[in-house]
């Protein structure tokens, strides 16, 4: 990573699966870190799912160093009960990097999805296949993967309008 290198971590989050994307940006050149998920077993409490995210995450967060964090908002559903389990990981992914003192970006989904594909409404298959385009060396094996790869770029292209609307609220 070059010296005026900002590294991203992007967080797709989920119950059954976190998925979890790093890139590198320099200046508009973006680089490929590393990407993959946390998962967290059907079968055990919630809180134990729960702590297997976290600790998971943690690892992640320890072993990339990222600068700065951006996750995925909540897609709310008719279903209450899944997507109050979803707040639960989403909670998850938030709470990891502000322990670790790391600044944390939130992106609606369909920002993510036309940020990266010029469509709010794209389907994991098309962010899936222009991650491969934006990120040619990138091998996100899974959608949580590709989609939180989606996630840092959307930080990436958005993170300096952030900045300039902080600084002028101050």
């Amino acid at each position: 990573m070059g010296a005026d290198a900002i590294r991203i971590l992007g967080i797709d989050p989920g119950l059954r699966r976190m998925g979890w994307g790093v890139v590198d940006v320099s200046g508009t050149r973006l680089s490929f870190v590393a990407c993959g998920c946390v998962t967290s077993g059907n079968e055990l409490p919630l809180a134990e799912r729960l702590r297997q995210l976290h600790d998971g995450l943690t690892e992640v967060v320890r072993a990339h160093r990222p600068d700065e964090v951006a996750v995925e908002e909540t897609f709310v559903n008719k279903d209450a009960q899944a997507t109050l389990k979803l707040g639960h990981a989403r909670a998850v992914a938030l709470l990891v990097p502000a322990l670790a003192g790391l600044d944390v970006a939130e992106y609606a989904a369909n920002l993510v999805k036309k940020t990266v594909t010029g469509v709010g409404h794209a389907e994991k298959h098309q962010i899936a296949a222009m991650i491969k385009v934006l990120l040619p060396k990138a091998v996100a094996t899974t959608a949580d993967a590709a989609d939180a790869l989606a996630v840092a770029i959307t930080h990436a292209q958005h993170r300096q309008a952030r900045a300039l609307r902080r600084s002028l609220a101050l």
